[in-house]
């Protein structure tokens, strides 16, 4: 059994981060109802059509969930979230500061009635403070939390090339509530959850952070190498580039003595020790690359690997997904979305008894009719509802289901 069998997360979620932390709960096993906009849902199902129709920030986020829509401006589509909100476990919400008590789904007005439930509230800035209202996309968090400025070359500061700060935040999210529910089984007790996501990539930001702190300096811009540490960087082979980074002066020695075949350069007063190669990297630098290009890139790779150096060949996604190592380890799988289906990589962590639910993407409102009647409607409320406009759900039905059950393993 999976560890969150039995457990119902209700989410007013949209875009990556809350998102990603309700899909990781889903993974898990947990029962999680999506609330969605009428107009069009999540806004992540538009962001592009990239895969069969469907946005591929939302085909990657939202497996193993069920989707009702409905219009949180009524007073009856409010209602039908409350109940099902206060009939679960956990409540997950990433609206705009404020938004969620206006709807009555505030974390104090919920406790009140169910000081069991775990409420767990992402915002950008967090509650108090002078930024609490401002909006918070991924890209402004990088540049708020500094990470844009310590990330490209010593030209130009990039943002990352995944959404980090949503990322982050949606990570520690889903941390939070599995301990609050570990607690709530012990105790008893619920929990109010906050989760910034400016404090969320300032946290990641770690070792930057102290060495600003303690030397009064950021660490640089490097593009691919690193401030700390050389060789660590992309060195030209005869055919292309390899990454090397050696992390200590014995991996220095093997490197020169093994693999490079440059004896002289293990006792070199300006590159025995790192702090050294450090002081000297423009020319440590040129040295090894000098050597590098005597061979192409899988020789180069095959005699820094049995030498026992750090390297890697630079993948482009094309061979990330056909990955040697993801494919020998089996960690494909089929996940269905509306008329197809796709391939998704299994959760990182890997239970030995179970494997994770891996549920299918579903349809905007695609379970509404069915979480009317559970919200407590019957059967010619939920009609009249749906027939108002008041919620949505398409015509046809869907071959699609919510979640796949778990597989245990023998």
């Amino acid at each position: 059994m999976l560890p969150l069998a039995g457990v119902t997360v209700v989410a007013v979620e949209q875009a990556v981060a809350a998102p990603l932390a309700t899909r990781n709960l889903a993974d898990l096993g947990a029962r999680v109802i999506k609330v969605e906009r009428i107009d069009g849902g999540d806004l992540a199902r538009g962001y592009d059509h990239v895969v069969h129709g469907t946005g591929a920030h939302f085909v990657w986020l939202n497996r193993g969930k069920e989707s009702i829509a409905v219009d949180l401006k009524t007073d009856e589509g409010r209602a039908a979230v409350r109940q099902l909100v206060l009939a679960g476990d956990v409540f997950v919400q990433n609206l705009a500061p404020g938004a969620a008590g206006r709807l009555g789904l505030g974390a104090e007005e919920l406790r009140a009635e169910r000081p069991d439930l775990v409420v767990a509230n992402l915002s950008g800035y967090g509650a108090g403070g002078p930024l609490e209202k401002r909006k918070a996309y991924d890209m402004l968090i990088q540049a708020e939390a500094g990470l844009i400025s310590i990330t490209g070359t010593p030209e130009d500061p990039v943002k990352t090339g995944i959404p980090t700060a949503d990322i982050a935040s949606g990570m520690y999210l889903s941390q939070a509530v599995v301990a609050a529910l570990l607690r709530r089984f012990r105790t008893g007790d619920g929990a109010t959850i906050d989760v910034s996501m400016l404090e969320a990539t300032v946290e990641w930001m770690g070792h930057a952070l102290y060495t600003q702190m303690h030397t009064g300096s950021q660490p640089a811009r490097m593009g691919v190498s690193h401030s700390a540490i050389a060789p660590y960087d992309r060195f030209p082979t005869s055919d292309g580039e390899i990454l090397i980074g050696v992390q200590n002066d014995s991996g220095w020695r093997a490197l020169v003595t093994q693999v490079l075949e440059a004896p002289q350069l293990a006792d070199d007063p300006r590159f025995a020790t790192n702090v050294a190669r450090v002081r000297h990297r423009a020319e440590c630098d040129a040295e090894v690359g000098a050597r590098t290009r005597r061979w192409s890139t899988s020789q180069l790779d095959a005699r820094l690997d049995a030498a026992g150096i750090p390297a890697a060949q630079i993948k482009s996604l094309a061979h990330v997904i056909d990955h040697e190592q993801l494919r020998a380890r089996n960690r494909w799988r089929s996940v269905a979305i509306e008329d197809a289906t796709v391939e998704a990589l299994l959760p990182p962590a890997t239970f030995g008894d179970v494997e994770a639910a891996m549920g299918s993407v579903p349809a905007l409102g695609q379970h509404t009719r069915a979480l009317l009647v559970e919200s407590g409607l019957d059967d010619a409320a939920a009609d009249d509802v749906l027939r108002r406009g008041v919620a949505y759900q398409p015509d046809r039905r869907s071959p699609v289901g919510a979640g796949a059950p778990a597989r245990d393993l023998p």
